[in-house]
């Protein structure tokens, strides 16, 4: 079936519609990825979003239900060069297109993927629509003012409060979105896991006496979420914390800094960071479109990762308190274990080793 994909400075893209076949409206940005697509789809992250997949083959190893990173996809439409069609892998359970029918999401294939992503590097991420309707321009606007992500967030957060029990160390985990190879990672690490709703309240958080508390990855503007801010300013000097992507914002924020929309994001993996502190270049994995600003960092507050791409902010420590965090995400395996160190921190800090300190050398 004939479909368009139209952007809000009113460029049309016109390719085949596949997945399930229903209007889709969402932000329209670019994944680097050569491979990860499932993880993509099921990242929390990209919800209200439109995924453009800049390697021209996608679905080629079809899906699985064992890697996935949420309980369904949550991205608004999938947008693609070619779609394979017969995939091929001792794992595959299932194939793209039916994956997507399945969770009810618009797939886009046979498009100039390349001159797309050319366009939000050159004017910046937009919104757009895929439909296989033609509409008229009134309809068009309007659809487009009617989109908002503003409370992704609270889409995608848990329910309610729930505990994966270990034999470790006790980590509070506050889910904007949390992608499911976070909550691997530290299982590896024997922690017992409390998970709360992104409203829960410091009172909440510090009832359970936790060894440490984790902000998660999660979708949106992270000065949309003003509660959050004043939950984790409370929380702040009570425990130790960590934040990873959205909760690396967040506590930013929550310290006294800024934060900004990037143009048109870091997304994909293969993005170079520099750990200041080590000396050493990772190749990292990252879903983001804000950052923290530059300008106006907090006193207390050191950068201790950069993204050697354009420089800008990948992770902080504070020089009094063990918190930390870091706005890639190094539970996602681009290295492939490269950058898990971060966690091996944290259970560094939740023993007591962690070390304070002025200036990085």
């Amino acid at each position: 079936m004939k479909a368009k994909l139209i952007l809000e400075n009113g460029t049309v893209f016109e390719g085949k519609a596949f997945g399930y076949i229903k209007e889709a409206v969402g932000e329209v940005v670019f994944n680097t990825g050569m491979t990860g697509y499932q993880e993509i789809l099921t990242d929390p992250s990209y919800f209200g979003q439109m995924v453009v997949m800049t390697y021209p083959l996608i679905g080629n190893y079809g899906i699985n239900l064992e890697d996935v990173e949420s309980s369904s996809p949550k991205v608004k439409g999938f947008i693609v060069r070619e779609r394979a069609t017969v995939p091929s892998n001792w794992r595959c359970e299932m194939d793209l297109d039916g994956y997507l029918k399945e969770a009810k999401v618009m797939g886009l294939e046979g498009i100039d993927t390349r001159a797309l992503t050319k366009i939000l590097r050159n004017y910046g991420t937009m919104k757009g629509i895929i439909t296989t309707e033609d509409l008229k321009e009134e309809m068009i606007h309007e659809k487009l003012e009617a989109f908002h992500n503003d409370d992704a967030v609270q889409q995608v957060t848990t329910e309610e409060i729930r505990t994966i029990e270990g034999t470790g160390k006790h980590i509070a985990m506050m889910d904007f979105g949390i992608k499911e190879n976070i909550i691997r990672s530290f299982k590896k690490r024997n922690c017992k896991m409390t998970i709360f709703p992104a409203a829960a309240t410091a009172e909440e958080i510090l009832k359970i006496n936790p060894d440490g508390i984790f902000l998660s990855n999660g979708p949106g503007d992270p000065k949309a979420l003003t509660g959050t801010i004043e939950t984790i300013k409370k929380l702040i000097g009570k425990k130790p914390i960590v934040g990873i992507c959205l909760g690396h914002q967040l506590l930013a924020l929550s310290l006294g800094g800024d934060t900004e929309k990037l143009k048109f994001g870091h997304r994909g993996c293969n993005h170079p960071v520099k750990d200041i502190m080590n000396n050493k270049v990772y190749i990292t994995s990252q879903n983001h479109g804000y950052v923290v600003k530059k300008e106006n960092q907090p006193k207390d507050i050191i950068v201790t990762h950069i993204n050697l791409n354009d420089n800008t902010i990948e992770g902080m420590q504070h020089k009094h308190l063990p918190i930390f965090s870091v706005q890639f995400h190094p539970e996602a395996s681009p290295g492939p274990q490269d950058t898990a160190y971060i966690f091996d921190k944290f259970m560094e800090v939740l023993e007591g080793e962690y070390k304070c300190q002025e200036t990085i050398a």
